[in-house]
């Protein structure tokens, strides 16, 4: 009986021709070619040197370079999302063209391998190659190569301090931009070396142009105060904005995009339980406010993102005084530190808590 109906089964099945088999192969290859799913965020990153917003002297210096004119070590630094790395691709592809790209770009990021072994071996090595080809489209192509060391603060000293050497010794024939978030950490002798810039955090309404022009490519429905709130809880960081806004289109489905969904994606706390907790300290319970704080904790929202939003309103707060501000957001750098070495949130949001219970409570 299996066999007979096993038998059923197959003989139901269309014959398939192998030139059928080839036919659907190549339909279902061009189906995966045509629907390609980048993020927003790589998708929207700048071509080219114009694309780069809000950042006129980086954009000035690269466009001289483009122009002919010698290219220095560079050195980025600021905010996460400010169109750093975008920047320099961006330049490196116009400098080059598509086919020498590849060959004449070597880029690591924190990611990669980047001790002092990487820096001797495989930098030293990329540098010390010389510098060949040309071209296709006919276009001057400058005599160098580029190094982008993304992330560079996060590079050991010592490997920094190998990079001093390689720098001044290939500077015929390479050039190095270091790319970090604090240029403190980066050692004098190297800073030294290069031009620095630094990039700006992208203003609101740069910020807001962006969005609504993806927003309108991509046909997401969201209001202008929508749009204002996302570059508010994005603080000035372009990819973090673009990054929420993909997420809340792909939440709602094609409807349009809420305050209350992109809230919930970017794990802001809401400003009720903000007044919650204010309104818990100023009772004078003890009890009130463990429950508000266990409640929080409960409800998985991160103590150090209460911590940078209790900040924005304490020092907003006109019924505080000058004194009173600045206790409780020495209690805030405290707590801070403490978080960050992985002491326990309870414990610290409780001490915080009641420090602010201290200082409400002195008013009334």
């Amino acid at each position: 009986m299996q066999a007979f109906l096993k038998g059923t089964s197959i003989s139901t099945k269309p014959p398939l021709t192998k030139d059928r088999g080839v036919a659907a192969t190549a339909g279902s290859s061009g189906e995966n070619k045509k629907v390609k799913h980048v993020p927003w965020v790589e998708k929207y990153r700048p071509k080219c040197v114009d694309e780069v917003a809000f950042q006129e002297e980086v954009v000035a210096v690269l466009k001289k370079s483009l122009e002919g004119a010698d290219l220095p070590n560079l050195l980025f630094y600021g905010p996460p999302g400010t169109g750093k790395t975008s920047t320099i691709l961006a330049a490196a592809r116009e400098l080059f063209g598509p086919e020498l790209f590849r060959l004449r770009v070597l880029e690591l990021n924190a990611s990669d391998e980047r001790g002092i072994q990487v820096v001797r071996e495989k930098v030293k090595n990329f540098a010390q190659l010389t510098v060949s080809g040309s071209r296709s489209d006919g276009k001057p192509c400058p005599p160098f190569k580029i190094v982008i060391l993304d992330e560079a603060d996060s590079m050991t000293s010592a490997a920094q301090a190998a990079l001093r050497r390689t720098m001044e010794k290939e500077s015929k024939t390479t050039r190095f931009c270091l790319i970090c978030n604090y240029i403190s950490r980066i050692i004098e002798p190297l800073t030294s070396r290069c031009s620095k810039f630094r990039f700006k955090p992208l203003s609101d309404k740069t910020q807001q142009q962006r969005l609504l022009d993806i927003a309108e490519k991509e046909n997401v429905k969201i209001s202008n105060e929508g749009i204002a709130y996302l570059v508010k809880v994005s603080e000035g960081d372009l990819r973090k904005a673009i990054t929420f806004l993909q997420s809340a289109t792909r939440l709602t489905g094609g409807k349009e995009i809420m305050e209350k969904v992109i809230t919930d994606i970017a794990g802001v706390i809401p400003a009720e339980a903000i007044d919650g907790i204010f309104a818990a300290c100023q009772s004078g319970s003890f009890d009130k406010l463990e429950a508000v704080v266990k409640e929080l904790i409960d409800e998985g929202h991160a103590a150090t993102q209460l911590i940078n939003q209790l900040h924005d309103v304490v020092v907003e707060n006109d019924n505080l005084s000058d004194k009173q501000k600045s206790i409780i957001t020495e209690k805030l750098a405290e707590v801070d530190k403490c978080l960050a070495d992985g002491a326990d949130e309870h414990l610290q949001l409780i001490g915080l808590c009641a420090t602010l219970m201290q200082q409400l409570t002195q008013n009334c």
